[in-house]
């Protein structure tokens, strides 16, 4: 989980600064009581080369009722934080200019009372040629909070695959020593076979010269 949320803070801020890159990619839904966390939520403009403006609103239901409080509001540069359950606690982690794709916010200080669904919800107003466009997209995220982070699959599969990956390449490095010391062995072996044809074909070649009396 770790892994995946440093990966989802760097991807927070590339997209925050060149929307090119954009990919919509799913928020965690586990956070750890007492730990911050990343409510992610995005959604890419589908025609890169129309000019749009947005505004981001959070609302949030927490778990056994049945209402959505209206928890944040962002219209660049202007972040407000509209409930008391969430004063000082919510830091925009999203797009820094209007055209917003990226609607994330950070959680200080996860409680087990924020437990529950919260919406994402972009306005976008695409400024078309003959005229304005509003697009409205809704996104939620079902989170829980535990006590303790439970390890997700994805960290689990890349931490084996880590290991099979170091011993394979320690495998393999053992191997080429091998062939190589192997190599050099022959090459030393063929060399003093070499060597002593060569001084036996002298030693004929002196015996070849001797006239006996």
């Amino acid at each position: 989980m770790r892994l995946y949320f440093s990966l989802l803070v760097v991807f927070s801020l590339f997209v925050s600064q060149c929307h090119a890159g954009c990919s919509e990619v799913d928020s965690l839904t586990e956070a750890v009581a007492g730990e911050g966390f990343l409510l992610g939520c995005i959604s890419c403009k589908r025609r890169e080369e129309v000019p749009a403006r947005a505004t981001v609103d959070w609302h949030f239901k927490p778990l056994g009722e049945e209402e959505f409080r209206h928890i944040f509001h962002y219209d660049h540069p202007v972040a407000d934080i509209l409930h008391e359950d969430f004063s000082h606690r919510l830091v925009w982690r999203g797009t820094l200019n209007d055209d917003i794709q990226m609607g994330t916010v950070y959680v200080n200080n996860v409680t087990f009372n924020d437990t529950g669904t919260y919406r994402c919800t972009f306005h976008r107003t695409l400024f078309l040629p003959l005229s304005p466009e509003l697009v409205t997209v809704e996104k939620e995220v079902e989170l829980s909070v535990v006590t303790v982070a439970n390890r997700e699959l994805a960290d689990v599969i890349s931490e084996i695959m880590m290991y099979v990956l170091v011993t394979f390449l320690q495998l393999w490095l053992i191997a080429v020593l091998i062939y190589c010391y192997k190599k050099i062995w022959d090459e030393h072996e063929a060399r003093q076979a070499k060597k002593a044809q060569a001084g036996q074909g002298e030693s004929k070649d002196n015996c070849d010269g001797v006239q006996l009396d």
